[in-house]
């Protein structure tokens, strides 16, 4: 059964950093190959991509965080990262992490809220 734990999430003022975590079980032979996501949903809006690393650390952003966030991997301890610099009030939403293994299989976390105060 793949699971997904995401971390990380918190209250920060503007121009302040968060790191979002998300460990990943349940996919010892299939994560390496796999495609990992972070998306966000903001109250009342749809959930949008924030950034995608493919299985050879291939990495695409929203326009809206380049320059800012940061995606990364770390195989062996099945996890993928977030790091988020210089937050606006706009960045405040529920943080998901997704796994798109090679099988065609999605899976979501149950998600970790990031509140950025003006």
């Amino acid at each position: 059964q793949v699971q997904l734990v995401e971390s990380g999430g918190g209250s920060v003022q503007a121009g302040g950093s968060l790191r979002l975590s998300c460990v990943v079980s349940g996919t010892t032979f299939t994560f390496r190959p796999s495609s990992l996501a972070w998306y966000r949903q903001a109250p009342g809006q749809q959930r949008e991509l924030v950034a995608r690393i493919s299985s050879e650390t291939n990495t695409n952003y929203v326009d809206s965080v380049k320059g800012r966030f940061t995606i990364s991997r770390d195989n062996p301890k099945s996890t993928v990262a977030l790091q988020m610099n210089s937050l606006k009030p706009e960045d405040t939403a529920v943080y998901y992490c997704n796994i798109l293994t090679y099988y065609g299989n999605d899976y979501w976390g149950k998600g970790t809220l990031v509140t950025v105060s003006s």
